[in-house]
């Protein structure tokens, strides 16, 4: 029965029938259904059916977070970082996406891996962050490809490497990563690269 309710009320999601979606989220919710508080989050954070309030949603995102949802725990660190519907806390924000990584979640390797790097709400640890950006990056991440590449051209957590440092920039650009398509081009254009 629960099951059904899940997948009903994802598939109302998908359909954008977002007042019935609504309902049944509040069904699973006082069943205490982990997932529903996420599905919730997302409704109020997007103003989905509801009246968007980014407080609320960040209260969902974070009842969610405590019951081990990884999508709700990356949305929580995301949320503290930027301050969006609370208070603004890195070290909380680094806490979140520790535990969203630990549980599979590939974008959260890479903010964590960016915190890491840029010493926000953590100390300050490039070979930490050049670990987070790897198994990211390996996993198709974008954006920690792009960081990784950075990571081996400064030779920071890392042997510097101009040819790994394009490699995975490159990697970035098929992707569609804005920066690592201009830097190829620059290159290419400099006569750096071919292809």
């Amino acid at each position: 029965m629960m099951q059904e309710l899940i997948k009903s009320a994802y598939e109302l999601l998908l359909a954008k029938e977002y007042d019935k979606a609504l309902e049944l989220y509040k069904a699973l919710e006082a069943q205490k259904e982990p997932t529903s508080y996420y599905y919730l989050g997302f409704l109020y954070f997007r103003g989905y059916g509801v009246n968007q309030d980014t407080q609320k949603a960040f209260e969902y995102y974070l009842e969610a977070a405590t019951r081990e949802v990884p999508l709700a725990q990356f949305e929580v660190a995301l949320m503290l970082e930027n301050g969006e519907g609370c208070e603004k806390n890195e070290s909380e924000a680094a806490f979140w996406y520790e535990e969203a990584a630990k549980r599979g979640n590939i974008d959260a390797y890479n903010n964590l891996g960016a915190m890491f790097k840029e010493g926000r709400g953590v100390e300050q640890d490039y070979k930490k962050a050049f670990v987070l950006f790897s198994k990211a990056a390996q996993a198709g991440n974008a954006k920690a490809q792009f960081n990784l590449g950075a990571l081996y051209d400064m030779g920071l957590g890392c042997e510097e490497n101009k040819e790994k440092a394009i490699e995975w920039c490159r990697k970035a650009a098929y992707q569609g990563h804005k920066m690592a398509m201009d830097i190829i081009k620059r290159m290419q254009h400099d006569g750096q690269i071919v292809f």
